[in-house]
């Protein structure tokens, strides 16, 4: 088994937290999202796992490529970095890694994560995992006949087609027959939206025959913006609730934690009050404060604060701000 992870986006509506550093690495409950990404993926999966494939944008720098292999090597994959110099589309980005689509494959945008009590049924010949939503339009959305197979792809439909919304991971069974729709859009170039979409290629490979099933999860969480990654955040740490991951060395000073928490290596925590749902970055000090359903970020101090609902990026100082809040990295703020 493959995974392809196409993760080149800008993240602007993460902003200003993807100024400095890729949206797929922030941190939920301690991890960066594509790390969750593929760890979930690899427990669902019957198969082991050959090769993790990254498809990033060229300005990511080493140090960030390093990490992904290093993600991969942990799962006992091969760990490869693919670069998409310019953003043209789910299926252009999936064709930058064109040597990777062989074989069984699952492709993974990488702001999404999911809660899932499945095997993956590798034996279907694909498998597009859904769940039903009140307000489709932002999303792509497939139609399913009484027989549970997928009849229809629709891309962002602004008039209702249906409410189940496609979440970003896919399974194929035969990545070779996937590559040559993919590359099928880009020598023809066939566009929607201005963009070169991996549902246009599902379609058609739809109309030659292919059987896709929907896959369901129990949980789809989106990673798309503050507000919902916080709330990812939150999830998160309720699922991994009492994991030893979730507790690194701190130094703890007259304060209290409540539970579920990611509290990170050399932390030091006085006189405050954290959780729940908080997470704490690694070096971060924490004084005088309450922190709740909160992402702290790694090296940033907080003293006398109130914080809900926040983000926090790395080497940020806050005091005396209470505040719902997205603060990006090496920010300092003083209230009065």
């Amino acid at each position: 088994m493959k995974i392809i992870v196409p993760m080149a986006g800008m993240g602007k509506r993460m902003r200003p937290h993807t100024l400095t550093i890729p949206k797929p690495l922030l941190p939920v409950a301690g991890k960066p999202i594509v790390q969750r990404l593929v760890e979930d993926i690899a427990k669902v999966c019957h198969e082991p796992l050959e090769e993790i494939a990254f498809v990033i944008g060229p300005s990511f720098g080493k140090e960030v490529e390093n990490m992904l292999t290093d993600v991969a090597g942990k799962l006992g994959a091969k760990g490869s970095i693919w670069y998409q110099e310019e953003a043209l589309g789910t299926a252009h980005a999936i064709m930058c890694a064109a040597p990777v689509i062989s074989g069984k494959v699952v492709v993974a945008f990488a702001d999404t994560l999911f809660k899932a009590d499945f095997k993956m049924d590798t034996t279907q010949e694909g498998i597009i995992w859904v769940q039903k939503i009140e307000d489709p339009r932002a999303f792509g959305v497939v139609k399913v006949d009484d027989a549970g197979h997928i009849t229809d792809f629709v891309e962002k439909p602004q008039a209702f087609v249906s409410d189940l919304a496609i979440i970003g991971i896919y399974y194929f069974r035969d990545g070779d027959f996937l590559k040559r729709e993919l590359q099928f859009l880009l020598d023809n170039n066939i566009r929607d939206k201005g963009e070169y979409q991996l549902t246009n290629a599902l379609e058609n490979m739809k109309q030659k025959g292919v059987k896709f099933a929907p896959g369901k999860v129990s949980e789809w969480l989106d990673c798309g913006n503050k507000d919902a990654t916080v709330y990812t955040n939150q999830r998160v740490l309720e699922f991994c609730k009492g994991q030893p991951e979730l507790t690194g060395n701190h130094k703890n000073e007259n304060s209290v934690i409540i539970p579920p928490c990611f509290i990170g290596e050399g932390v030091v925590i006085r006189n405050s009050v954290i959780g729940p749902h908080a997470s704490i970055g690694n070096n971060t000090v924490v004084e005088n404060s309450v922190i709740r359903n909160t992402i702290v970020q790694n090296n940033s101090r907080i003293s006398n604060a109130v914080v809900a609902g926040a983000m926090i990026g790395n080497h940020a100082e806050l005091c005396g701000k209470p505040a719902d809040l997205s603060i990006g990295d090496y920010t300092t703020i003083h209230g009065n």
